[in-house]
C-alpha cells in the first residue's frame, strides 16, 4: 500500500496515536495548538500522512513546530535527538552521488528527501527547532544548502555543540556515519 502513498487503517491509526503522545508530551514546540484541528487536517490529506509516516519510519520523531495562519498550514519537523538513524551515511545530492569514483554512499540526502514528500530543514529552520531543545548534540544534519555554495561544490549541515548551534560547510559528496538530514512537511 506504501507505494500508493496511503497507508492502511491499521498503520493510520498507530501514527496518530504517536503523534498525538508526541504532540501531548512536547506542548513547548506547539503552544495554543490543538491536536484535534491537526488530526483533522491530516485525515484530510493522506499524502501528507503517508510522508509523516515515512519520516517516522526513518527515526525522524516529527512533530508539529508551528502554524502559518495566513496559508492555514501546519508545519512538521523531524524532533527526534539526533539526526533520523534511518537517513544517515547519505551525500547531499545526486550530483554529488555522481560526482563520486570511489566508496560511493548508497543515496543522497536531496533524493530521499523527495521521495518522501518532505523537504530539508533550511538553516533558519534548523535554528529554530533548536530553540525546542538541543538536537544533533553528536550527530549533524544536511541542510537545504543556498545556490552559490552548491554551485561551488559545498553544502551546509548543522549540529549543536558547546551550547551553540554551528553551521559548517563540506564538500557535497562527502558523507559520514554520524551525518543525515532532518526534514520539514507543512500541511
Amino acid at each position: 500500500m506504501e507505494n500508493k502513498r496511503e497507508l492502511s487503517l491499521e498503520q493510520r491509526e498507530t501514527l496518530f496515536n504517536i503523534l498525538k503522545v508526541r504532540f501531548e508530551k512536547n506542548m513547548n514546540r506547539h503552544q495554543g495548538l490543538e491536536w484535534n484541528k491537526i488530526k483533522n487536517k491530516l485525515e484530510e490529506n493522506p499524502t501528507t500522512l503517508w510522508s509523516l509516516h515515512q519520516m517516522e519510519n526513518t527515526g525522524g520523531e516529527p512533530d508539529v513546530v508551528g502554524y502559518e495562519e495566513k496559508k492555514d498550514k501546519f508545519i512538521f519537523y523531524d524532533c527526534s535527538p539526533e539526526s533520523p538513524i534511518g537517513r544517515r551515511s547519505l551525500c547531499y545530492d545526486l550530483e554529488a552521488l555522481a560526482s563520486r569514483k570511489e566508496n560511493k554512499p548508497k543515496n543522497n540526502a536531496m533524493e530521499i528527501a523527495s521521495a518522501m514528500g518532505i523537504e530539508l530543514l533550511t538553516e533558519g529552520q534548523y535554528r529554530v527547532l533548536q530553540q525546542y531543545g538541543n538536537f544533533d548534540t553528536k550527530t549533524s544534519s544536511w541542510l537545504k544548502t543556498p545556490p552559490e555554495i552548491r554551485k561551488l561544490g559545498g553544502a551546509i549541515f548543522g549540529d549543536f555543540r558547546y551550547g551553540h548551534v554551528f553551521i559548517y560547510h563540506n564538500g557535497a559528496s562527502s558523507y559520514y556515519a554520524s551525518r543525515g538530514f532532518r526534514g520539514c512537511l507543512g500541511i
